[in-house]
């Protein structure tokens, strides 16, 4: 992440990342398939996970997850905010990270889904843990292009709003504002 900042991210090479960890090139691809997975890596996806699986099932799942983030990202270290920013604006600004993340939706909704489909109770080819899967993940990358977009953006407020928001079941207050003709 370092040399990406630093660099920028087309002109980081893999073989600056392996020299900068003191690996083989080689070696590189034992961890990673590709550059943009070392940016896709979360440390805190785990940690999410487990502040899941420590509520009540009874909870409702946006609900659970509302509550596993806040405890996550209430909680974060100087270093652990930073490090998330900075993934986060380098995906929302790098063309070709933010296509390679639009181009993983579908894997990322199905992960989700499989993620979260036994812990409440449902098969993980059920439609509608996919289709609150992919609700999940549309409201989580709105909160990360406005965390993108303000580096003084408070992240645990924005993300428990989004996920606030989707358990609301999205109400949107509008006015009609006619019909053109």
């Amino acid at each position: 992440m370092r040399l990406f900042l630093e660099k920028g991210f087309d002109e980081t090479t893999v073989e600056d990342i392996a020299e900068a960890v003191e690996i083989s090139p080689s070696t590189f691809f034992n961890y990673f398939p590709s550059k943009e997975d070392v940016v896709f890596e979360d440390e805190l996806d785990p940690l999410v996970l487990a502040a899941f699986d420590a509520q009540a099932d009874t909870v409702n799942p946006i609900r659970r997850l509302r509550m596993a983030m806040s405890a996550v990202f209430g909680h974060l270290t100087p270093e652990q905010d930073r490090m998330m920013r900075d993934r986060m604006r380098l995906m929302a600004t790098t063309p070709e990270l933010r296509g390679a993340m639009l181009s993983q939706f579908a894997s990322i909704v199905d992960q989700l889904a499989h993620l979260l489909a036994p812990r409440i109770g449902r098969k993980r080819d059920d439609f509608a843990v996919h289709n609150l899967s992919g609700a999940v993940l549309g409201v989580l990358l709105a909160a990360m292009l406005a965390i993108a977009d303000d580096p003084k953006a408070d992240v645990n407020r924005l993300v428990d709003d989004s996920l606030a928001h989707l358990e609301a079941g999205l109400p949107l207050d509008w006015k009609p504002v006619g019909r053109r003709r």
